[in-house]
């Protein structure tokens, strides 16, 4: 029992010494070990990793970007005018040795000295720069030497500046109002010209769409005169052949179209003889189903 008691309260110390022994490395991550607050080595490998326990200390710097927003200063350019601009900066530890020893331990001692950094290079560069650059596509030249000159300046901290953008630059309020307002009337006479260039156009393309379209109807009419003429020329050939091969037949279909256009609406009304010639099928026999009207006459 006393053996497997102290089996047991070893194990424990094992466990303690082991846990105050290994620590874990991850990938996102680098690692200064202090020895009683003094620097002893830097690890970058990921993995498993041991030091003196109770005597070292561990402290982790992440290596992936970082970003720092600058709060918006007020500058003056070039052609003097002034602008407020609004920046951020991505940056990365490369030294976490040369870091603890300028900024400290925790990631927020950088910032302070980031922002003096970038406030500097923005006026210097900035101030030799006019409005009109600074809002056109000059701007990537500009930002590159604000980024070099900020890189520049950031390596005696450790760390590696990958980019400074100018996120939002604006006039200040007084010179907004006077601007907004030359734009909108700037904006205003070319919407003048713009409608009155698009009335012209409009005025020519519909003369154009009359013209073709009384072309078109004039074509389609003529076109369907001809075919009209054509169809009725081929009816009246029809009806004419339809006649000679059975004039007997014929005059009865004709005679029963016109009961079925006089009788269509129900209320129609004639007065007529009772031995008129319109009722002659009403008084004859008519013959039976499939029979000839007249079997004398030949078909």
């Amino acid at each position: 029992m006393n053996r497997a008691l102290i089996l047991a309260v070893i194990a424990a110390i094992g466990l303690v010494v082991a846990s105050s022994t290994l620590f874990t490395v991850h990938q996102t991550q680098q690692v200064l070990i202090t020895r009683l607050g003094e620097p002893v080595r830097v690890i970058r490998e990921p993995g498993l990793h041991a030091k003196v326990p109770i005597l070292d200390a561990v402290i982790t710097f992440d290596r992936r970007l970082l970003d720092y927003d600058a709060p918006g200063e007020e500058l003056i350019l070039g052609d003097q005018r002034r602008l407020i601009v609004d920046s951020f900066t991505r940056y990365r530890i490369v030294d976490p040795l040369l870091f603890f020893q300028t900024a400290g331990a925790a990631e927020t001692g950088i910032r302070a000295r980031l922002n003096s950094i970038v406030t500097s290079a923005l006026r210097r560069v900035l101030g030799n720069e006019p409005l009109l650059s600074v809002l056109s596509t000059d701007r990537t030249r500009i930002m590159g030497e604000i980024r070099r000159q900020v890189n520049d300046e950031a390596r005696r901290f450790g760390i590696e500046v990958t980019d400074v953008r100018i996120r939002r630059a604006d006039l200040p309020e007084e010179n907004t109002q006077a601007i907004l307002n030359r734009m909108q009337s700037e904006r205003e006479r070319v919407a003048r010209e713009a409608r009155a260039e698009g009335a012209e156009v409009a005025v020519r393309v519909r003369a154009g769409a009359d013209r073709e379209r009384t072309v078109l109807l004039a074509e389609g009419q003529a076109s369907a005169d001809i075919l009209r003429g054509q169809g009725e020329q081929e009816a009246i050939r029809i009806f004419a052949d339809a006649f000679q091969r059975d004039p007997q037949f014929f005059q009865f279909w004709r005679t029963m179209q016109a009961y079925r256009e006089a009788f269509s609406e129900g209320e129609t009304r004639l007065l007529l003889s009772p031995d008129s010639e319109f009722f002659r099928f009403f008084r004859e026999s008519m013959p039976s189903v499939g029979a000839p009207l007249n079997p004398t006459t030949p078909r």
